[in-house]
């Protein structure tokens, strides 16, 4: 048992580690996003799927995506409003709602969806990741770091 534990908690210095040393600045300048992609984690990107402003990273088995993307917010709601508004899905697990930005998580389908969007003028400026459930504890730290980069 302890040698297991032992494993894990290498497992996740070794993944929490790449992010510090093989980062790519993402922006979109038309809105200021600016966010921190591991890149030795998310290798390939390609466009949004329904044409949005940003960008979807995956890994290179594609067991795990984060997509960056601005979200118009012409009415410049508060995050509570925004975030009420695009009816979130039942079973939210985590939710945490601030007047700057909002971050909601919940797993679907047994991977783990996370959401944080921060609040700019007239948008909304996110970063989702999708990962597997199994492997939550190797993408724990992986989550935060790309979280706590996202700046407007």
């Amino acid at each position: 048992m302890l040698r297991t534990r032992s494993a894990a908690f290498l497992e996740r210095m070794r993944i929490g580690s790449i992010v510090f040393r093989s980062n790519r600045r993402f922006a979109i300048p038309s809105t200021g996003t600016n966010v921190e992609i591991p890149v030795t984690i998310f290798s390939k990107d390609t466009e949004l799927p329904d044409g949005g402003t940003g960008r979807r990273f995956y890994t290179d088995d594609r067991r795990a995506n984060l997509t960056v993307q601005s979200v118009a917010n012409p009415e410049n709601d508060s995050p509570a409003t925004f975030l009420a508004k695009q009816q979130p899905p039942a079973g939210i697990m985590y939710q945490r709602v601030t007047s700057s930005f909002f971050v909601v998580s919940s797993v679907r389908n047994d991977r783990i969806w996370y959401n944080r969007c921060n609040r700019s003028e007239g948008y909304m400026n996110c970063v989702m990741i999708n990962y597997p459930a199994a492997e939550k504890r190797q993408w724990d730290d992986v989550v935060t770091r790309i979280s706590h980069t996202l700046t407007n």
